[in-house]
Formats: structure tokens, C-alpha cells, sequence
């Protein structure tokens, strides 16, 4: 009897096992493929719709504001899961309106692009709108990568590969495997995942200056996530974890103030 009962839990567990790793990409990623245009989104005047091919072929639209300040600094914004680039654009506005230049980053499968979204994938896109950025003259002192949840981790690889000025971190997870492991504490499969976008492995060899924002009442990536990637960091290093603030409501928590303030307090760019 009991032999049968713990062969029966086991095989549920298999079966679950099985299911998570098959759909496995299905919970990681959830693009809105819906085509999007800079007029409906409201996007800057000055805001052009630009076609980047990636090293494996695949071809994705991103936006492109070139910068108006005298230092040149370009913001290369990596959005995060949900939406799509058309619904950053208000995010960038507080940041356009002071001159920097901004991409947002298309990624394949999302905003109409073509393709489906793997983290390698990603990270292809990430690297031709790098590539676009100094095609434009975008030197490394001029270039913030700025990452949002999803994009966090697209934007600390890109900070491992690419100099650059500064690296922000809005609202980062530690791991794949980390996050699944939070959400399903029963189920051990770090081996069987496939897009593992390891920030915490990674951020320690990022010898970039660091802003790391995280909510306190952040339910979609719990703030111990941030403060582990965060702690891990090398100096310098600056941490901003409002109390009262959720994953998507940290605008409304002071959060362009102090990104702005931090990207003033760089080192100037050299002529």
C-alpha cells in the first residue's frame, strides 16, 4: 500500500516536472506581439523607428531618440517581460526631456517583431542595438544601460561585454532558477532549465558604477532578489529600495529623480 501511494506521488511529481520544463519558456517569457507605432504610442518628435539584424539573422525594430545635451549620453533601455517597447515610451520621458538620447530595444517576439524570445536570443538583440549606438557615435563614456526587470538581465550582459558609462538596474531577479524555485519550493529542476539569466553570477564582474532600483512591496520579483544582486555588486555602487513602492509604481516613488541624479554624478564625459 505504501509502496503504491509513494510510487503515485512520485509519478505526479514527474508529470509536473515534465510539464514545467516543456512549457518552461511559456512562464519565462510573455510578449505582446502586437505591432506597435511611434505615433500611437506618443513617442518623442524626434523619435525614429530603426530595422537591427542580429548576428543569427534575426531582424527587430527598435526606437531611437539621438541625444541633444552637450555630453552626447544615450540611455539604451532594455524593457522588461510584459508589453512591449511602445508601452516604455512614458518611461523615457523624463529622461528625453533632459536631453539624453534614448533606444528602446526591440526584442524579437515582441512589438511585431518576428521570432520568438530565448535568452540568447535577447541578448543577439541586445548586441546590434549596441552595435546601431556606435555606428551613431556613441562612444562607451556616453553609453547607460538601463535594464527593467525582465531587461535587467539582458542589460547586466550586455555590461559584462560592452564598456560602457553606467549600468541601472530597475526591479531585478537573481536567476531563473531562483525566481522558479521561490514560486515552486516542491519541484528541483535548475539542470532542465533552458534561460537561466544568472544576474547574480554575473554582477560580481561587472566593473561598472551601479544603480540598482527595487520596491519594497514588489510582488512580481520580491525585493530580496534586488538586494541579493545588489549585495553582490561591486562598489561603486548606489541602492534605492522605496518603501511604499510595487514593481510597476516606482516612477511614482521617486525613481527618475534618482536616476537622473546618478547619471549627473558620473564621471564627465571626455572630449
Amino acid at each position: 500500500m505504501l509502496v503504491g501511494v509513494v510510487g503515485g506521488v512520485m509519478a505526479v511529481y514527474i508529470l509536473l516536472l515534465v510539464l514545467l520544463v516543456v512549457q518552461q519558456r511559456k512562464l519565462v517569457f510573455r510578449p505582446d506581439p502586437t505591432q506597435v507605432d511611434l505615433v500611437t504610442f506618443a513617442a518623442p518628435g524626434a523619435m525614429e523607428d530603426i530595422t537591427l539584424t542580429a548576428a543569427d539573422g534575426a531582424e527587430t525594430h527598435s526606437w531611437y531618440l539621438p541625444a541633444t545635451r552637450a555630453d552626447g549620453r544615450v540611455i539604451a533601455y532594455f524593457h522588461g517581460n510584459a508589453g512591449h517597447r511602445g508601452n516604455r515610451v512614458v518611461r523615457i520621458l523624463p529622461y528625453a526631456v533632459e536631453g539624453f538620447g534614448i533606444l528602446l530595444v526591440g526584442y524579437r517576439g515582441y512589438g511585431g517583431n518576428a521570432g520568438a524570445p530565448t535568452e540568447e536570443g535577447l541578448y543577439n538583440d541586445g548586441r546590434a542595438a549596441l552595435d546601431f549606438l556606435q555606428t551613431q557615435g556613441v562612444k562607451p563614456d556616453q553609453l547607460i544601460l538601463f535594464g527593467e526587470s525582465l531587461g535587467s538581465a539582458v542589460a547586466t550582459q550586455m555590461a559584462l561585454e560592452r564598456p560602457a558609462a553606467a549600468l541601472i538596474l530597475e526591479a531585478p531577479f537573481a536567476s531563473i532558477s531562483r525566481s522558479a524555485r521561490a514560486r515552486y519550493p516542491f519541484l528541483v529542476y535548475d539542470m532542465l532549465i533552458s534561460d537561466k539569466f544568472d544576474t547574480y553570477s554575473k554582477i560580481a564582474r561587472v566593473g561598472k558604477p551601479l544603480l540598482l532600483i527595487h520596491g519594497e512591496l514588489d510582488r512580481t520579483t520580491p525585493v530580496n532578489f534586488g538586494r541579493m544582486v545588489f549585495d553582490a555588486a561591486r562598489d561603486p555602487k548606489v541602492g534605492f529600495f522605496p518603501a511604499g513602492a510595487g514593481h510597476n509604481d516606482l516612477m511614482q516613488h521617486g525613481m527618475p529623480a534618482r536616476v537622473l541624479s546618478f547619471i549627473e554624478g558620473l564621471k564627465p564625459v571626455q572630449r
